[in-house]
């Protein structure tokens, strides 16, 4: 089995250093203490210390590296505390992590990743903790990062939990991995799929269609016809002089939507919902894709600051979109065969956009999943009511476990029986891309598109299309 590779930061020592360090360690406390997301909290904390640009860059690699691999630390971290991280004050056993994280996958000097971190655990827990933090980093400091991998690897109880050790990965979520890829046939990328959730994304972004183009300098995305990467800079300057109009968006939802806007020609004045729209990304495409054709767009969110976050990101699109705020289900409830297109973007585990948030995967448990799958069925029960015959909804999940993609699916159809039928989401996104994304068959015979990090650097989006007859 290869070994993963741990992430090498480049550059060591800096200006500013220790106050990356700060914003790193506060933002990763506020993850573990408040439940905060480390994708909204980081970008404030870079601006409100005034960080330079190579220091927000280092600041950035410290919170996500530490998070990412926060079960590899912990483990490296209860062998040489001789204890278990349960053990530790949980201010501690972070600035543990991030000391760990240094030293063993960044070029940071490791007197200074030492020092350093012990003066955090100092800060937290007085004289006794930095003493403790001390011996203990000084002791990872003397072996290798490969010797640590060898010793936590040669401590795990089963292979399971040895791939979730080496790669940081619950061992619920490697197996549910593994299943996935085994429905394609593909068992043997589990690996691959692991180590691409440690890597930090590339940025991509939408020029949304028919109001912005993608500009000459920038590489057009693979698979979504509305999608680039930028060869270098700042992205903020091309959204801030677009208007709102070009945005970061991944590519695999940028997939998502489309999808359903290109299932089949629109005909004018067809009415669309999004029914799950926070935070809008989904919903500004949707909307540039309606206006360009003549179609009207509703959204619903139930909770009322993502709701706030959808009538933002439609700023830049000259579209009346009303954007309800109601449980979705309720609000399709409302509206018995009134749409021609509805999207549910489910609420889900999360699972697929481990590489953009990182702490996902330690929030999540098997306990779950069952109240998800259930609380998307009946989204996409109640969504298929509100379809005109004829109508088609997409559902769509951030996640590639198979209860929540192909269980879900399965179990409304069988509701439905001969009223709802596939439409291939492997045959619609193939058609919009310049290259041919390989997009494997289900082993359940199911025409869902499953998008992979490690296969096509998107999210591991789940992409379904259902149409009522």
């Amino acid at each position: 089995m290869a070994r993963p590779a741990l992430d090498r930061a480049g550059g060591g020592l800096v200006s500013g250093v220790a106050g990356s360090r700060r914003v790193a360690y506060d933002t990763i406390r506020a993850v573990h203490e408040s439940d905060a997301y480390a994708n909204l909290l980081l970008p404030t904390s870079i601006t409100r210390a005034g960080l330079a640009t190579s220091d927000a860059a280092l600041a950035t690699e410290l919170t996500y590296g530490t998070l990412r691999r926060q079960g590899t630390y912990d483990a490296v971290i209860a062998i040489a505390a001789d204890r278990s991280t349960g053990d530790i004050d949980p201010a501690v056993l972070d600035a543990l992590r991030l000391g760990v994280h240094q030293l063993l996958s960044t070029r940071v000097a490791s007197h200074a990743a030492v020092n350093e971190s012990v003066e955090l655990a100092r800060g937290a827990g007085g004289r006794g903790s930095a003493g403790f933090a001390n011996a203990v980093l000084r002791r990872v400091s003397r072996d290798t990062p490969g010797d640590w991998m060898t010793r936590i690897a040669d401590g795990a109880r089963s292979d399971d939990e040895k791939l979730g050790l080496l790669f940081s990965h619950p061992v619920w979520v490697v197996r549910a991995f593994r299943r996935a890829l085994a429905a394609e046939g593909r068992a043997d990328e589990l690996e691959a799929l692991l180590t691409a959730d440690n890597a930090a994304p590339r940025v991509t972004m939408i020029a949304l269609p028919g109001l912005a183009e993608v500009p000459e300098e920038a590489r057009s995305t693979p698979f979504s016809p509305v999608g680039f990467r930028l060869g270098g800079g700042d992205p903020e300057a091309a959204i801030r002089a677009s208007g709102g109009r070009v945005r970061v968006q991944d590519e695999g939802s940028q997939l998502a939507a489309l999808a359903l806007s290109r299932a089949m020609p629109v005909r004018e004045g067809e009415r669309w919902l999004d029914l799950c729209a926070g935070p809008g990304g989904k919903t500004a495409l949707l909307a540039a894709e309606a206006l360009a054709h003549g179609a009207r767009l509703e959204a619903n969110e139930i909770s009322p600051s993502r709701a706030g976050l959808v009538r933002k990101a439609l700023e830049g699109v000259p579209l009346e979109v009303p954007v309800s705020e109601q449980d979705g289900r309720v609000r399709a409830a409302e509206s018995p065969e009134t749409y021609d297109r509805i999207l549910v973007d489910a609420p889900c585990t999360g699972l697929g956009a481990l590489r953009r948030r990182p702490e996902a995967r330690w929030r999540k448990a098997p306990a779950d999943v069952p109240e998800l799958t259930g609380l998307q069925r009946e989204l996409l029960e109640a969504a298929v009511s509100a379809l005109k015959p004829g109508g088609i909804v997409a559902y769509v999940t951030c996640s590639p476990h198979l209860a929540e993609t192909a269980g879900v699916v399965a179990e409304v159809r069988r509701e439905w029986g001969a009223a709802l039928e596939e439409v291939s989401a492997r045959d619609v996104i193939t058609a919009l891309s310049d290259a041919d994304p390989g997009l494997a068959p289900q082993a359940d015979g199911s025409e869902r598109a499953q998008l992979w990090p490690h296969r096509h650097n998107t999210d591991a989006m789940s992409i379904s299309l259902l149409r009522r007859v």
